[in-house]
């Protein structure tokens, strides 16, 4: 298994909180959190960014992430939305490189944001980029 902070987690020998596990996904809390009850859901296998990450495996974190965002919602703990964020390379703001799916809890004023250019694009620049992709998808 290659080096990195969440090996240790998976394979047990790191101290963690741990919410779920499974022989594919462990979900513990995260150190820092945007606010109680922040998971990471990673799977057991190294996988440095979604490319490196098989599909089934893939599918397998999500719905572990689903689930536990309804366990959430159900705790006792201030949740009126969940938000799942995967940042997916440096650009990104991956830090950690070992795919991690974040599920964390929001509620008005919990001060967590995220900053964009959310303007309307016009038809012609949406249908550019749409081409873009698919040609990515050959």
């Amino acid at each position: 298994m290659t080096d990195c902070l969440f090996c240790g987690i998976v394979a047990g020998t790191v101290e963690s909180s741990t919410v779920y596990a499974d022989d594919a996904i462990v979900a513990f809390l995260d150190l820092q959190p945007v606010t109680p009850g922040h998971l990471l859901v990673v799977p057991r296998s190294h996988a440095a960014g979604l490319s490196d990450l098989a599909p089934d495996l893939g599918a397998q974190l999500w719905t572990v992430a689903q689930r536990l965002a309804g366990a959430l919602r159900r705790s006792s703990l201030r949740c009126e939305g969940i938000n799942l964020f995967l940042a997916d390379g440096e650009a990104a703001f991956q830090e950690v490189f070992h795919v991690h799916l974040h599920v964390f809890p929001r509620f008005p004023g919990d001060g967590f944001t995220i900053d964009a250019d959310w303007r309307v694009r016009p038809r012609a620049e949406l249908d550019e980029t749409a081409a873009a992709i698919r040609a990515g998808l050959a």
